[in-house]
């Protein structure tokens, strides 16, 4: 896993690496102008900063999440190496906002209001998601934050626990997605099955327009 973000107005001349989510117990090094953030307990990765980042990577331009291509991570691997550390990372280009169908849905145990999703999303995978929108049925193709996905908000997708069940992902409501217009009401973004297709990439230029 490698979810990156880039918010020079805010932050500086820095780009956060991060390969795993947070714990309880964590700790920092730093080596030269790369800041390795790890797990105490286990000694694993969960992500790198890079200081004055622009030296090595001087076409970063977006800001917030950004996608690295593979010369870029080979480039961050190297500066990893000279710095004295593992050169870990690795590149994933895969869609982490895709369009799923949802095939299953069942009552959570433990909770009045929340389901249990099983969702076909791309690669002929099918997730586990709980959800508590008042909306879901199923037959719906909706919008699927997999794990690993940055929200517009900068809240990251990892796999979770809610009341005891397990969940790989988010089904996303429009509002969530940032997108112009999105109703304030509670409930998931239902997609036209004819012009949202199960299993691609979600086009947030094409959902900017359903509320226009």
């Amino acid at each position: 896993m490698l979810i990156t973000s880039y918010n020079p107005a805010q932050m500086g001349d820095v780009l956060v690496a991060i390969t795993k989510p947070d714990v309880a117990t964590q700790a920092t090094e730093k080596k030269e102008k790369i800041v390795r953030i790890y797990d105490v307990s286990s000694n694993e990765t969960l992500g790198y900063n890079f200081f004055e980042v622009s030296e090595l990577l001087s076409d970063l331009t977006d800001q917030g999440q950004v996608f690295l291509t593979e010369k870029q991570v080979a480039i961050l691997n190297e500066a990893l190496s000279q710095a004295g550390f593992e050169a870990e990372l690795t590149v994933d280009m895969t869609p982490k906002f895709v369009v799923g169908h949802v095939a299953e849905l069942a009552e959570h145990p433990d909770s009045d209001h929340l389901h249990i999703a099983k969702v076909e999303v791309d690669n002929g995978e099918t997730l586990q998601i709980v959800c508590g929108a008042p909306n879901i049925e199923v037959g719906q193709n909706v919008v699927v934050a997999k794990v690993g996905a940055m929200m517009p908000s900068g809240a990251l997708i990892w796999p979770g626990k809610l009341r005891g069940v397990d969940s790989f992902g988010m089904l996303c409501a429009a509002r969530e997605l940032a997108l112009p217009n999105a109703p304030k009401a509670r409930g998931i973004l239902i997609l036209d099955p004819a012009e949202f297709k199960v299993g691609t990439a979600f086009d947030f230029a094409k959902g900017a327009r359903l509320f226009a």
